[in-house]
């Protein structure tokens, strides 16, 4: 079938339109004023929503092969397509208050993200918070965590520091200080946990200084007495 010139542009509108946006919301008007029409049409706009009329033949054919091919289920009777690029559950609750006011407008479906929505999961966003709201309530799960994480780090060094004093007890303990025993908070602070952690690292190496002398020693009594060996045999007359 051949369509004019005008036809071929509403088409291409469409196909911009789609294009441009992943949510359309069909309504019928039928009785609508073209006044009241151009109110709907302003007050969505200031939503970020383009509300229009649309031939339903024209917009069968802009949307075919398209992520919004599933809204055609609901091109019956005379069309107005609310084309949202802003807030949808704000678009989806500027209509159904419209709809309360003006029995007149329908709100019959639409599709968002290639997906049909009917009647019902339109009235299920126009129920959804603003998106400021959503956002501060999204921010906030995000920040209760956070601030969970940040306590729990706070209290590593602490933790640290009564674990350190345990082991230092169970090997002994550590001598005790006049200064220790007046303030025994310092012990429970990153500086008395990196005080604690030295004197045990000292420890460590005196031990590790102590075994690798007597090694070295061992190993230096051997080799004496292997060459006083040695020595022996040579001086010994042969049979």
């Amino acid at each position: 079938m051949k369509i004019n010139d005008a036809k071929v542009a509403t088409i291409d509108e469409v196909k911009a339109k789609v294009a441009s946006t992943t949510t359309a919301v069909v309504t019928e008007y039928r009785g609508l004023t073209v006044a009241e029409i151009s109110t709907i049409r302003r007050q969505l706009r200031t939503l970020g929503a383009d509300y229009k009329v649309f031939k339903n033949t024209l917009v069968r054919r802009a949307v075919e092969g398209t992520d919004a091919e599933p809204m055609t289920a609901f091109l019956e009777g005379p069309t107005a397509i609310a084309f949202v690029e802003g807030d949808v559950s704000a678009v989806a609750k500027a209509l159904r208050d419209l709809a309360k006011s003006s029995p007149k407008l329908v709100l019959k479906g639409g599709v968002m993200d290639g997906r049909a929505l009917n009647a019902k999961d339109l009235a299920a966003l126009a129920d959804l918070p603003p998106r400021e709201v959503l956002l501060a309530q999204f921010a906030g799960a995000l920040a209760s965590p956070l601030r969970t994480m940040a306590s729990l780090l706070k209290a590593v060094p602490q933790n640290f520091a009564y674990g350190l004093s345990a082991l230092l007890d169970s090997k002994g303990g550590a001598v005790a200080t006049p200064e220790a025993s007046q303030d025994e908070s310092a012990a429970e602070t990153p500086a008395g946990v990196e005080e604690a952690a030295d004197a045990a690292s000292d420890d460590a190496a005196t031990d590790v200084a102590e075994v690798a002398a007597e090694d070295a020693t061992a190993e230096v009594v051997a080799e004496a007495e292997t060459t006083e060996t040695s020595e022996d045999a040579a001086s010994e007359p042969a049979e």
